[in-house]
């Protein structure tokens, strides 16, 4: 269970022929409704997570 919860803060590549774990993301921005965070993997892929705030739940 504690690596479920692990994958989850630490973000993948989305690419379809890609896995690897993402580490700083390259840009970062936070709006009322959450930070979201764009990571650029070295497979040329970009992901984006958008985290929520409390406040927009």
């Amino acid at each position: 269970m504690l690596d479920e919860l692990d994958d989850l803060r630490t973000p993948t590549c989305e690419d379809e022929t890609c896995s690897r774990r993402l580490d700083e993301p390259a840009l970062v921005f936070e709006t009322e409704g959450g930070c979201r965070a764009a990571y650029e993997c070295s497979c040329g892929a970009v992901t984006v997570t958008v985290l929520r705030s409390e406040s927009a739940r």
